[in-house]
């Protein structure tokens, strides 16, 4: 599904573009330098998508292992459990664009040079 709606991931230079696309990424809202707002995520992108993701999240929570260490991570921050899932989303997004990019198999003991979270 993916690959279907980014064109086999060539409409995008990288995984934020593909996050804002899908309508996962943060936004701010604040008025003037006192007046500060929650954080939200932008729902700009594709509402059928975003429910898909969130919706695998709650899988990827138990089996994925990154994600795994991501919910326990942020779970013993006292973060919401919406909040989690919407960071574990992301986190998928992130690691589909890496796989379709690079273009070699899903590997959860790869250790990269750098950290994408």
């Amino acid at each position: 599904m993916m690959s279907v709606i980014t064109d086999n991931f060539t409409k995008f230079e990288n995984y934020k573009q593909l996050t804002a696309f899908v309508g996962f990424s943060p936004r701010l809202y604040q008025s003037g330098t006192s007046v500060k707002g929650k954080g939200h995520i932008c729902k700009m992108g594709k509402p059928q998508i975003r429910k898909l993701l969130y919706l695998c999240s709650w899988s990827a929570k138990r089996v994925n292992k990154t994600c795994m260490e991501m919910y326990k991570r942020l779970k013993e921050k006292g973060k919401p459990e919406r909040v989690i899932k919407i960071a574990i989303a992301n986190k998928l997004i992130k690691q589909i664009f890496a796989i379709a990019k690079n273009k070699k198999y899903y590997n959860e003991n790869h250790q990269s040079l750098y950290c994408i979270n």
